[in-house]
């Protein structure tokens, strides 16, 4: 079933995303040369997060933040509003290169960064729905339920012992969704407002004596300046905090892969409805299915729900408006319907989309060459939200030459390689996300083991 066929209007589509109850009018734009001690481009919350840590430690230091658009104009003002201990890499893969203890550590300040954003939005006073109730992860066919059997074992060896398997009845304690067949539960992630973090952010940094340009997107980026048609902003130091948007800069195409994500949210739900739902305890929602879905009950009684729709587009493009073809929102919506058939012909208010940066090897990084003066954070691969906190204390250590825990975790200079040259890059990706919608169709036959088809995608594009 879908909104259409209830004779409902059509969602507005686009218009960059639900969480932007109003589109921010822009803050002024660089208005000519200027210099700095650091310049950060990027106004989302890699960039945002960094101007934050850097002042408090050093409140002489003169940042400069260049945005393209405005604050929270890309995936940090787009995306599911999870901040959570996810690692934004394959912790296997980076063991190998970096040892178990390392990685163990990587997991654990994962972790404590998802307390680290609850305390500074509250230090800051940032209103931002945060309520932290876990993540459910649910299984609803028995490949599914083997792959979250092994996806919990596993957090247990990263240093996760209190992730837990629940059965059915105890998932439907907290959310009742239709034809669960296993869950399990993790206590270490957030349910957030993101363009509301963003916007208290950068409105705190201001505070702090941070000077943010917006409107103002940066053309190259290159040692001692960030250069725009505005003029030029000099500096010793020079952040790049760009995500999905990296592939615009000379030389960075195929750095990493701005991948598409979707999201519809619904109109508020009465009361009624949330009775027989459930979800009390504002879990962030997600599955073990190849075509991976991820929701959130927002601070607006609305169910937010996201998934890949069309997962690229040829040549690293992206589209800024965020518009959702129709098939993603149907598809989407039937998700919704299907888990959830409680909210069965519940408006669906919003649709949009934005890109998230994924690494050739699907594992973040975060660096500073001091040679040049550059640096970089991002490649969160959809884990952005915690990802983007830890990543500016990380950057806060390195601008500042400070040795430190922080400064020897995995994805302190990691490089992850490059993606293929186009049309390969293209085809491959697309390829990929047939075979994964093939996958979870082979899975709904009642197979106990993840389909052949996925574990051959998974290897070829060398996911976690």
């Amino acid at each position: 079933m879908s909104a259409t066929t209830l004779g409902q209007p059509g969602p507005v589509n686009g218009r960059i995303s639900h969480w932007f109850a109003e589109l921010p009018t822009p803050r002024a734009a660089l208005p000519g040369d200027r210099d700095a001690d650091v310049c950060i481009v990027g106004a989302g919350l890699t960039g945002l997060w960094t101007a934050y840590y850097l002042k408090r430690a050093d409140p002489s230091l003169r940042i400069t933040i260049l945005e393209a658009e405005f604050a929270g104009f890309g995936a940090s003002g787009r995306n599911g509003g999870w901040a959570s201990g996810l690692v934004p890499g394959a912790r296997d893969r980076l063991a190998k290169q970096y040892g178990r203890d390392a990685v163990l550590d990587y997991q654990r300040v994962m972790n404590e960064a998802v307390d680290e954003i609850v305390a500074a939005a509250e230090r800051e006073g940032i209103d931002a729905g945060i309520v932290k109730g876990g993540t459910l992860r649910v299984a609803r066919t028995p490949a599914q339920a083997t792959r979250l059997r092994h996806k919990t074992e596993a957090d247990h060896e990263w240093g996760v012992p209190d992730a837990v398997m629940l059965t059915p009845e105890e998932a439907a304690d907290r959310i009742r969704i239709d034809g669960m067949t296993a869950a399990a539960w993790t206590p270490h992630c957030a349910r957030l407002q993101p363009a509301a973090l963003v916007k208290g952010l950068a409105e705190t940094v201001e505070r702090l004596g941070v000077t943010l340009y917006e409107k103002s997107p940066v053309t190259a980026i290159e040692p001692g300046r960030a250069v725009t048609a505005h003029g030029t902003v000099t500096a010793p130091v020079v952040l790049r905090a760009t995500e999905g948007f990296t592939a615009s800069f000379k030389g960075l195409r195929r750095a990493w892969l701005p991948m598409n994500s979707s999201m519809i949210a619904t109109e508020p739900l009465p009361k009624e409805v949330w009775e027989e739902i459930g979800w009390a305890g504002r879990e962030t929602l997600g599955d073990t299915a190849h075509g991976h879905m991820y929701a959130q009950r927002t601070p607006d009684d609305r169910i937010a729900i996201g998934g890949r729709g069309v997962p690229y587009r040829f040549g690293s493009r992206t589209d800024d408006a965020g518009q959702v073809d129709a098939r993603t929102i149907g598809q989407l919506t039937d998700t919704l319907y299907g888990m959830l058939p409680q909210t069965a012909g519940a408006r669906v208010d919003h649709a949009w989309c934005g890109v998230l940066a994924v690494p050739r090897d699907w594992s973040a990084t975060v660096g500073l060459d001091r040679a040049t003066g550059l640096g970089w954070a991002g490649g969160y691969v959809g884990h952005g939200v915690t990802s983007t906190n830890l990543a500016a204390r990380t950057l806060t250590d390195l601008v500042l030459r400070r040795e430190s825990r922080l400064t020897r975790l995995p994805w302190t200079g990691h490089r992850p390689g490059t993606w293929e040259p186009e049309p390969l890059r293209w085809l491959g990706v697309r390829g990929l996300y047939v075979a994964y919608r093939w996958a979870d169709r082979h899975e709904a036959g009642g197979r106990a083991r993840t389909s052949p088809i996925a574990t051959v995608a998974d290897l070829i594009a060398r996911r976690p």
